[in-house]
């Protein structure tokens, strides 16, 4: 067994911060050729978020029966002896764990790899073997340059690296390029990764019947194509481009050949690759290059046209929402990785003027169609002149005639040794590069004096200095604000292509529910889920409609869903979504066959129904408002952004003292509605689901962890307030 079914291509990062939102360079990529079909880049803007990335796919290719190869951008070992000097055995594996046990990460990208890099270079007299950082004057134990630094008991770098005439060493920490902090960063996660079932680590571990395999990938293999390609596309993130390319080259690559490639290894150096690692693909660069090149999508038409909108987007497939299997409840994590995978914008786009932008989608990259500002200008009221021909001395300049204004500038140019009256915003006239304050100057006989010390270019902006013609101002993905109306409208762009609003039908199940304000029978309770859901979609800048209440009966239900597949893109409910009698939505989606019963390791939460209903995503959540909710914002609400054409949203939390008591059981992520006082997190009392008067007290959520937990005052707890849902 040698063929692999898919194909995923890591390039990893070991920054300090985390990325932003817009998709960037020097952040955390994904290629990935999913069944033989690429699939679009991915970026994580942390290693956290990437590693539940990976272990999403790695959990959803074996659960489809299909075998992943799997390639990480940094060294999977070190050189000869360095695995024997850390943990006093060759096994390089164990120095996976020994990292593992040590290095602290965290989402917002702060970690310790410098300190364990310092902990390492002790186990070695003289400086290094570790060496570069980022504070010349932290980490003692640390060089901050290389000289000095001796590999006599050590190679400097590994037979693969030479091999692959790689440029940098695994242990240099800074400096470009470098490959030493991604390794310290990324082996950690291998250890964690490669504890899934059926997975093996390439060439370390026996890998042909392996479900999953690891291995260690250079992108600088197929560097050919890769110029090519953004060539063709300048636009393009390399990073983004690498990945994609090298895991459609090895996608391509024939199963004997890349068995070879695995299997063949260069007689003299399969000692140290059972220790050092190998790069796959070493010695084969021209292949993969050619093979990348080959299978690279085609680049952009070369001028582009009138803003029109695309072919309507594909549909969602049939198992967009199939999950691992093998366990009775699925962690939070994994479920939500799960979902990021399955899910692909399904909104079609279309020009927008500006006026009317605000809140919409941006669909594709908006760059600047004139510079800003577009000519030098005056930042102040003031008189402006040629620095250079300043007298020496406190400056006593003659006044030319004219002056200078924004929407009237000077025709002609100031002769040098001489000054002009220019008020704020006015294009800077020839012969004009620097501006002296009114409030610094005295006037007299058609004459200025000022003190001497003005500095060249003081209170002049440069043309383009805020953002040059042609630069990239915004990128696809970005919920346009008024901000921005601001920004595209200083380079000259009066129309934007935009994602048209998402459509979300909302309907609620159950014989037991009537409008609010009608008069209630015994029994009956008025419908609280379905106003909230109208609100929550429309503040999310989506269209909502209401699709009123349906009895249960799987008649009438039925017909509303055909109803809401023609008129919505998405479709929630609420209540039928469990597994009893009067579960309408369940069983209905069971004999359409695309049921997808999510038991999700959540509190409050039951399992979520869902599936497709002619083609359209439904969202089956909880008929308890509290759970209704929170279901909503942990997962319909990034599940909603990456349809509409957001992408994947992540909250961001803050770590705050706790102002309660609590033991947790483990087992179960809970969600308590929280809100901030004195700068403490206070809880509500009743952890009720059917509470609604707690959605309205509270301000946020405090997020506790799938573990057992011991919350004492005091503690910190994770806190997401309830505005970084956009709620």
């Amino acid at each position: 067994m040698s063929g692999f079914d898919s194909v995923l291509v890591v390039d990893w990062s070991a920054a300090s911060s985390r990325a932003p939102a817009r998709p960037s360079k020097d952040a955390i990529w994904l290629g990935f050729v999913e069944a033989g079909a690429p699939q679009s880049p991915i970026y994580c803007r942390s290693r956290i978020e990437a590693e539940v990335a990976i272990a999403g796919i790695m959990e959803a290719e074996r659960a489809a029966g299909r075998r992943l190869l799997a390639g990480f951008d940094f060294p999977f070992g070190y050189p000869a002896g360095v695995a024997r000097r850390v943990t006093g055995g060759e096994d390089p594996l164990d120095l996976w764990d020994w990292l593992a046990a040590r290095i602290t990460d965290s989402e917002t990208g702060a970690n310790n790899r410098f300190d364990v890099a310092e902990t390492l270079n002790a186990l070695w007299d003289g400086p290094g073997p570790f060496w570069g950082k980022t504070h010349a004057d932290r980490w003692p134990g640390i060089p901050y340059r290389k000289e000095g630094v001796r590999y006599d008991t050590i190679a400097e770098k590994r037979a693969c690296d030479l091999a692959s005439k790689a440029a940098s060493s695994c242990f240099q920490l800074c400096y470009h390029p470098t490959v030493g902090s991604q390794a310290l960063m990324g082996l950690p996660m291998l250890s964690r990764l490669r504890r899934q079932p059926g997975t093996a680590v390439w060439p370390f571990q026996d890998w042909q019947e392996a479900d999953v395999v690891l291995a260690e990938i250079w992108p600088g293999l197929i560097e050919p194509a890769v110029r090519a390609a953004l060539a063709a596309d300048p636009a393009q993130i390399r990073d983004a481009v690498q990945v994609d390319l090298l895991s459609r080259a090895l996608a391509h690559l024939p199963d004997a050949r890349l068995s070879a490639m695995m299997s063949d290894l260069p007689p003299e150096v399969q000692d140290e690759a059972r220790e050092e690692a190998w790069i796959l693909g070493a010695g084969h660069a021209d292949l993969l290059s050619d093979l990348a090149h080959r299978s690279a999508p085609p680049p952009p038409p070369a001028a582009p046209g009138p803003i029109a909108p695309p072919p309507a987007p594909p549909p969602l497939r049939d198992d967009c929402f199939a999950m691992p299997q093998g366990t009775e409840w699925t962690p939070v994590d994994t479920a939500l990785a799960a979902l990021r995978q399955g899910l692909h914008p399904i909104a079609r786009t279309a020009p927008c003027p500006l006026g009317a932008a605000a809140g919409r989608i941006l669909a594709s990259l908006v760059t600047a169609r004139r510079a800003s500002p577009p000519h030098a200008n005056s930042a102040v009221d003031g008189y402006g002149f040629a620095h250079g021909s300043l007298p020496p001395g406190d400056p006593v300049m003659p006044l030319a005639p004219g002056r200078a204004a924004a929407g009237a500038p000077y025709d002609g140019a100031v002769p040098a040794g001489q000054s002009i009256r220019i008020l704020t915003g006015a294009i800077l006239p020839d012969g004009v590069d620097t501006v002296v304050l009114e409030e610094d100057t005295r006037q007299s006989a058609g004459q200025i004096a000022f003190r001497t010390g003005i500095k060249p270019g003081a209170n002049a902006r440069k043309a383009g200095e805020d953002t040059p013609e042609g630069a990239e101002v915004l990128g696809p993905g970005r919920v346009l604000t008024p901000a921005d109306l601001a920004l595209l409208a200083s380079v000259g762009i009066g129309e934007v292509p935009v994602y048209q609003r998402l459509r979300v039908a909302i309907l609620s199940t159950g014989d037991e529910l009537i409008e609010a304000g009608g008069d209630a029978g015994r029994g009956q309770i008025f419908d609280a889920n379905r106003p909230m859901l109208l609100a929550q979609i429309t503040s999310w800048g989506m269209e909502a409609i209401d699709m009123g209440r349906i009895p249960d009966d799987r008649a009438a239900l039925r017909a509303a869903l055909d109803e809401a597949a023609g008129r919505a893109d998405v479709i929630f409910t609420s209540g039928g979504a469990s597994a009893g009698d009067e579960d309408h939505v369940s069983a209905l989606l069971g004999e359409a066959g695309a049921l997808r019963e999510w038991r999700i390791a959540l509190k409050p939460g039951r399992p979520l129904a869902l599936g497709l209903w002619q083609k359209a995503p439904i969202f089956g959540l909880p008929g308890n408002p509290v759970a209704a909710l929170v279901c909503t914002l942990i997962f319909a609400r990034p599940a909603l952004a990456l349809l509409a054409g957001a992408g994947w949203s992540v909250p961001q939390g803050f770590d705050v003292p706790a102002a309660f008591s609590k033991s947790k059981k483990p087992g179960r992520r809970e969600y308590l509605r929280a809100r901030i006082r004195e700068g403490r997190a206070e809880v509500f009392p009743s952890e009720g689901s059917g509470r609604v008067s707690s959605l309205s007290w509270a301000e946020g959520l405090v997020e506790l962890p799938d573990g057992a937990a011991q919350i004492a005052p005091g503690d910190p707890v994770r806190y997401i307030p309830f505005g970084n849902f956009a709620l």
